[in-house]
C-alpha cells in the first residue's frame, strides 16, 4: 500500500518540457485564467455559503487562486483526444489520460499551455508500498461487541483518555457542526457499517468523491481510510467512540492505492479544493510521498522545505483559505532506515504534523522525525499510534494497528471538538494553543515535537474573555467560552459576589446574589440562547466583566 502514514515543486519542471507523473496520466499546466467567466466580486458562484462565510470570519480574501479552471482551455484540450481527469484551481491545470503522444504535441502547442507532465511505467509497486502499511504487520483480532471496562468509549478509550478528551466531550464539544474532510486511498465497508451508521442516517455524510478512478464510490479497495473515519467519527456507544463522534464528514479518494505517482499529489490538492469550496474547517491526511514508482520523480530531503512539493504548496493553500489540515508524520523514524523524516505534505509550515505514541506516551520507534530541510522543528505533536484499536472493513470487529495514520484523525478529531467550541478562533490560534498544552511544549525537538497535548487545558486556554479592567482574567473565567452547552465559572474571589448578565443589546436578564457555591449562575448561563452576553462581577473590592459567546 502506499505511503499512508498512517503541488507545486515540481512545477518548475513544467517549462515545456515532458516529465513523468504515472502510466498514462499526465498533468497540464495552464498560463493564466483569462476570459474566465467568474469574479473575485461573486464567489457565491463557485464557493458553497459556508465555504465564504469562513473566509469572511477569518477575514481572508477571495482571490484569484480561488477561480475556477478556464473550462474553455479545459475543452480545448479534450477536443486534442485526451480524457479529462481532475481540474486543479490552485495549480491552474488538469491532469489528463492519453496512450497517443502525438496528442500531447498537440496540448503543448496550445498557446495557453506552458508545459506537459507525463510519465513512464516502472513497476516497482508492490515493493514500495508494503513497507508503509505497517497495521498489516500487527494485525490481531478483538473479541467484538463491547468493552464494559473501557466505558462508553469501548475499543477507543485509550486515544482519547491520553489526550484528556473525555473531559472535552463531556464540556458539551463532540465535533457538532464541524465539517471534516478526509483524503485517503479507500473506505471499504464503511458504507454498511454499524460504525458509522449514527453518521449516515443522521445525514452527517455530506458526500463522497473518487478522484482516482472518477465518481463518487470510495467504499471499495482499501479498509485504510475506514479506520481513519472511525477513528475520528466511529460511534457505537459502550463500543467504540472516535473523537469527534457528532461531526459532519466528506469523504475524498485522492491515494491510488495500486501505485505510487506524483499524481497522487495532485489528485490531492483536487480533493482538498473541492473541500475548501464546500466549507469543510478541518481536513485529515493520512498519507505522505516520498518515493515514486519512478525513482527520477523521488523527493529528496532538501525538498522537504515546506515550499516545494506539490502536494505541500496544495496543502498551504488550503491552510491560507483558513481550513486546518492535520497530517501524519510518517512511519520511516526507524534509527535503520536511511530516511527518518517526514514526508510531504507534513514538511508544510501550516500543517499540522502528528507523530505517533504508545500508551505511555513513548515515542513509536517508526514515527517520522524532522526537522524539515529549512530547520523547522517536526512533528508539532504527538497522539496514540502504536497499538491503537482500529476498525476493518468487516463489521463488529477491531484490530491492533501500528502507525502514524491513526494518530493523525485522532488528533483530527479532537481539534474538530475545539473547532466547534470556538468557531471565532482562527486555525493559528487553535495550533498554537494545542501546542502550548503538549507535555514537552517547554523543550520540543524533532522526535516529539511538543509531546503529547491536553485538549481540555487547550479549550481552557482558548477561552474568550473581555474583562472589564486588567486584573480581570484572574477574578472571573467562565468556561468553555464559546459554548453551546455546560457553562463553568470560576471567581478569584472568596465571599459574596453580585453578578449580573445583560444581552447583546444591553437589557438585564440576571441579576443575583451568591456566596462561594457558583452553581445557580452556572446554570443560568448554561441555559442562555445562542447570543453575545456581558457578564459582571462586583465583590467587596472588585468589579469585573467577561464577554460570553452561547452556539
Amino acid at each position: 500500500m502506499k505511503r499512508f502514514l498512517s503541488l507545486f515543486a515540481l512545477l518548475t519542471m513544467l517549462s515545456g518540457a515532458t516529465a513523468q507523473i504515472a502510466p498514462s496520466r499526465y498533468w497540464v499546466q495552464f498560463t493564466d485564467k483569462n476570459g474566465s467567466p467568474y469574479s473575485t466580486e461573486r464567489p457565491e458562484e463557485f464557493l458553497s455559503r459556508r465555504a465564504i462565510d469562513r473566509r469572511v470570519k477569518l477575514d481572508i480574501a477571495v482571490d484569484e487562486l480561488d477561480l475556477p479552471v478556464n473550462q474553455t482551455y479545459i475543452e480545448a484540450v479534450a477536443a486534442c483526444g485526451a480524457e479529462i481527469l481532475n481540474p486543479s484551481k490552485w495549480l491552474n491545470g488538469v491532469t489528463i489520460r492519453t496512450f497517443d503522444e502525438s496528442i500531447l504535441d498537440e496540448i503543448n502547442a496550445l498557446e495557453f499551455v506552458s508545459g506537459v507532465r507525463a510519465c513512464v511505467d516502472e513497476p516497482l509497486k508492490q515493493e514500495i508500498k508494503s513497507k508503509f502499511y505497517l497495521e498489516d504487520e500487527s494485525m490481531r483480532k478483538a473479541v467484538p461487541g463491547a468493552d464494559a471496562a473501557r466505558g462508553y468509549y469501548g475499543y477507543a478509550y485509550d486515544q482519547i483518555n491520553q489526550l484528556n478528551g473525555i473531559a472535552v466531550h463531556q464540556a458539551g464539544y463532540t465535533g457538532k457542526g464541524v465539517l471534516v474532510g478526509i483524503c485517503d486511498g479507500g473506505f471499504a465497508g464503511a458504507d454498511n457499517m454499524a460504525l458509522f451508521a449514527a453518521a449516515r442516517e443522521e445525514g452527517r455524510l455530506l458526500g463522497t468523491r473518487d478522484f482516482v478512478h472518477g465518481g463518487v464510490n470510495v467504499f471499495n479497495e482499501s479498509s485504510h481510510g475506514t479506520a481513519v473515519w472511525g477513528l475520528i467519527g466511529g460511534k457505537i456507544e459502550d463500543t467504540y467512540v472516535g473523537t469527534a463522534p457528532d461531526a459532519m464528514f466528506f469523504l475524498c479518494r485522492t491515494e491510488d492505492v495500486g501505485t505510487e505517482n506524483v499524481i497522487e499529489e495532485y489528485n490531492w490538492v483536487s480533493g482538498v479544493e473541492l473541500l475548501d469550496s464546500i466549507g469543510a474547517d478541518i481536513i485529515n491526511s493520512s498519507l505522505g510521498y516520498i518515493t515514486f514508482d519512478d525513482p527520477l520523480m523521488s523527493h529528496t530531503y532538501d525538498q522537504m522545505d515546506g515550499q516545494t512539493c506539490v502536494i505541500t504548496k496544495g496543502a498551504e493553500t488550503a491552510c491560507s483559505r483558513g481550513i486546518l489540515v492535520v497530517n501524519s508524520a510518517g512511519n520511516e523514524g526507524s534509527e535503520h532506515n536511511t530516511w527518518r523524516w517526514m514526508g510531504a505534505p507534513a514538511d508544510g509550515e501550516h500543517v499540522f504534523t502528528v507523530g505517533a505514541v504508545d500508551v505511555n506516551g513513548v515515542r513509536a520507534e517508526f514515527s517520522s522525525i524532522g526537522p524539515t530541510a529549512d530547520n523547522r522543528i517536526k512533528p508539532d505533536v504527538m497522539a496514540l499510534g502504536q497499538d491503537v484499536f482500529i476498525t476493518g472493513s468487516s463489521d463488529g470487529w477491531f484490530y491492533r494497528g501500528n502507525g502514524t495514520s491513526y494518530s493523525s484523525p485522532v488528533t483530527c478529531g479532537m481539534i474538530s471538538c475545539l473547532i466547534q467550541a470556538m468557531p471565532q478562533k482562527s486555525p493559528a490560534e487553535i495550533r498554537s494553543f494545542v501546542r502550548m498544552t503538549g507535555d514537552k511544549a517547554e523543550n520540543s525537538d524533532s522526535f516529539y515535537g511538543n509531546g503529547v497535548p491536553d485538549y481540555k487545558n487547550a479549550l481552557n486556554l482558548l477561552t474568550v474573555e473581555t474583562p472589564g479592567n486588567g486584573d480581570g482574567l484572574d477574578v472571573m473565567k467562565i468556561y468553555p467560552n464559546p459554548s453551546n452547552s455546560v457553562v463553568f465559572v470560576d471567581f478569584g474571589v472568596e465571599g459574596e459576589k453580585n453578578v449580573k448578565v445583560f444581552n447583546q443589546i444591553g437589557q438585564m436578564i440576571y441579576n443575583i446574589d451568591i456566596q462561594d457555591d457558583n452553581s445557580e449562575i452556572e446554570a443560568l448561563l448554561t441555559k442562555l440562547d445562542a447570543g453575545v452576553y456581558l457578564v459582571k462581577m462586583t465583590s467587596e473590592n472588585k468589579n469585573v466583566s467577561t464577554k460570553i459567546i452561547k452556539n
